[in-house]
C-alpha cells in the first residue's frame, strides 16, 4: 500500500459524528490568464455529547472542499462544558463584528437560534438554549463567535477546581 493510501485511510473521520455543512462559497483569483474559480466551505463536526470543532476547506470541486473542512473541523474538536440539557451561565461570544448573546434555557426550550449558530448548537447536543446574533449574520463570523462563547464556559466543579474550593465555597 502505497504512503499517501495509508494516510487516507488514517485520517478519515469517524462515523459517529454529526456533520453538517453551513456553507460554500464560490471564490475566485485573477491570474494572467483570468479567474482561478474555486470552492470554499465552511463544516461544524460534533458527537451530540459535548464535544464540536468547525473548519474551512477551500477546492477546485464542492466534494472536495467539504472533506477538507471536514478533516480540519475533525482536528479541531474541543469539549464544551454542559450543565443538565443546557448551558452552565450565560454567555457572549466575539468574533469580528459578529457577537453572539447565548443563554440557558429551561427544559423543553429547545434551540433557539439563527442560521449558522443554529448548526454549530446541534452538532454539540445542547438541547435547550436561547441565541441572539448581533452584528454580521455572516456564516464564517457567527460559528466563530459561537465557538468563542462555547469555550469560555466553565462550570462551578471547574471554577472550584481552578481557584482550589470546594463548590459550595463558591456558590456561598
Amino acid at each position: 500500500m502505497a504512503r499517501n493510501e495509508r494516510e487516507k485511510f488514517s485520517r478519515e473521520p469517524k462515523d459517529d459524528l454529526i456533520k453538517k455543512t453551513v456553507s460554500v462559497n464560490r471564490v475566485a483569483k485573477t491570474v494572467k490568464g483570468g479567474r482561478n474559480m474555486r470552492f470554499s466551505a465552511l463544516v461544524v463536526v460534533g458527537d451530540g455529547k459535548g464535544k464540536l470543532g468547525a473548519g474551512m476547506g477551500k477546492a477546485a470541486e464542492v466534494p472536495e472542499a467539504i472533506d477538507k473542512a471536514t478533516k480540519a473541523a475533525t482536528k479541531a474538536m474541543f469539549t464544551v462544558a454542559i450543565k443538565g440539557n443546557t448551558i452552565p451561565h450565560a454567555t457572549v461570544g466575539l468574533f469580528g463584528r459578529g457577537k453572539v448573546i447565548m443563554l440557558p434555557g429551561l427544559p423543553g426550550t429547545g434551540v433557539i437560534a439563527g442560521g449558522a449558530v443554529r448548526s454549530v448548537l446541534e452538532v454539540s447536543g445542547i438541547p435547550d438554549i436561547r441565541t441572539k446574533a448581533i452584528g454580521t449574520t455572516n456564516p464564517i463570523n457567527c460559528v466563530k463567535a459561537t465557538i468563542a462563547g462555547l469555550k469560555s464556559l466553565r462550570t462551578a466543579e471547574q471554577v472550584a477546581a481552578m481557584r482550589g474550593k470546594t463548590v459550595e465555597e463558591i456558590q456561598g
